[in-house]
């Protein structure tokens, strides 16, 4: 039974472009109605090129509500308009919790919950902004306001124990206010028999050729460019070796240039975004994530649960995932010999790296799961109403 039946909440994010953050706000706008929290999911306007997953959002009975002009950089005007849009609908809701998620929509949807004097305001890092993003004087700016915004936050959420440390190192929080939420994710569907086939059909990859992909939105901090430097190198070793990226995003053109200028033609194919990853990761041999920055990575989540051999760099919440290699191999950020030379140990050594991936898939059907993920934002939840219970009597009495 619910224990505080019709407790409102006004989530807020970003975007519902295709990437665990957008499941994992869907998941919770749709499983913790059970749980008695009535949940308005605003976002704002997913950019070209960024796919979305409005149908998916559907499907579990969730309809956001969409302000357009809720972008990702901060535009004095623009922003003044959405903080006044979300203050309105604030004000017209009456939620006793506000919970917001990823950067920007913690920064209007903090202010706009704080100036509407909401008893609750939780925020949640999906990782963070604060390094390898931006130059020096932005970042420091953005560290600056984060910290302001982490006083008028009741709690913060991470996804990872390496994303709080990184945030204490900050001086974002303290440990009392940060909490780890690790994400939730439907995994029993890739734990399975896997369709095969279709991903090497669309590029010609012959079906005993290996094949390592790489998953994700193709932008910057994703590092892409590596991957085509460690697919050069590995081919040089195993001719018959054969990458996929699959995803798409703003620098997608722009590496698919860097791959022709490379000669790789024929070896790395581009594929753009597959909604079911069931058959994506049936044909691949190695998962790899070369990010410079990551929260944690869901493409190295759904590589496990497919018991996929992964290689991934050793940033973010990835080394917590892997738990320090036991279940992948780790590399350093920006190194495509290091990168070349895991791939290939993976390949090569192919019964240590399934036994390695069979341990990696147990270990995420056990932890990455949605009803997990619902049941420790509940008991959230309730810490936080019973603890702010005064607080919300002189909220539901103005």
């Amino acid at each position: 039974m619910p224990l505080h039946p019709g407790i409102r909440v006004l989530r807020l994010f970003s975007r519902l472009n295709i990437g665990g953050p957008s499941y994992h706000v869907v998941f919770l706008t749709a499983r913790l109605r059970p749980y008695g929290y009535d949940t308005r999911l605003v976002v704002g306007q997913e950019a070209p090129h960024e796919g979305d997953l409005r149908a998916f959002a559907a499907e579990q009975g969730v309809e956001p509500v969409t302000i357009p002009h809720l972008g990702r950089a901060i535009r004095p005007l623009a922003d003044l308009r959405t903080l006044w849009t979300l203050f309105a609908l604030i004000r017209s809701f009456r939620p006793v919790i506000v919970h917001t998620h990823t950067a920007k929509a913690g920064f209007v949807g903090r202010l706009a919950a704080r100036l509407a004097r909401v008893p609750i305001i939780v925020h949640t890092y999906h990782g963070h902004v604060l390094s390898g993003y931006f130059g020096p004087i932005e970042t420091v700016f953005y560290r600056s306001l984060e910290r302001t915004l982490a006083r008028v936050s009741d709690r913060l959420v991470t996804v990872s124990g390496a994303v709080k440390h990184d945030l204490l190192g900050l001086g974002i929080g303290d440990d009392h206010k940060i909490r780890v939420i690790a994400l939730g994710l439907e995994l029993e569907r890739l734990a399975g028999e896997l369709p095969r086939g279709g991903l090497r059909k669309e590029s010609g990859v012959a079906s005993g050729a290996p094949l390592v992909g790489v998953l994700g939105r193709l932008v910057a901090i994703k590092d892409v460019p590596t991957f085509l430097e460690a697919a050069q190198i590995v081919v040089k070793s195993d001719p018959e070796v054969r990458f996929a990226v699959v995803g798409d995003g703003q620098v997608r053109s722009l590496l698919e240039n860097q791959s022709r200028a490379m000669g790789l033609e024929g070896i790395v194919y581009f594929h753009g975004w597959k909604r079911d990853t069931r058959e994506v990761f049936g044909d691949l041999d190695v998962v790899v994530n070369c990010s410079r920055n990551e929260g944690t990575p869901v493409a190295l989540i759904e590589g496990l649960a497919a018991g996929r051999p992964v290689v991934a760099t050793s940033v973010g919440g990835t080394p917590d995932l892997l738990e320090g290699g036991r279940y992948g191999a780790l590399v350093p950020p920006g190194d495509p010999v290091a990168l070349a030379a895991a791939i290939v140990r993976a390949i090569k050594c192919r019964d240590e790296s399934l036994a390695r991936a069979r341990g990696g898939q147990a270990h995420v059907l056990a932890r990455y799961t949605v009803e997990r993920l619902v049941l420790d934002v509940d008991a959230l939840y309730r810490e936080l109403l019973f603890e702010k219970r005064a607080r919300i009597a002189a909220y539901a009495a103005s």
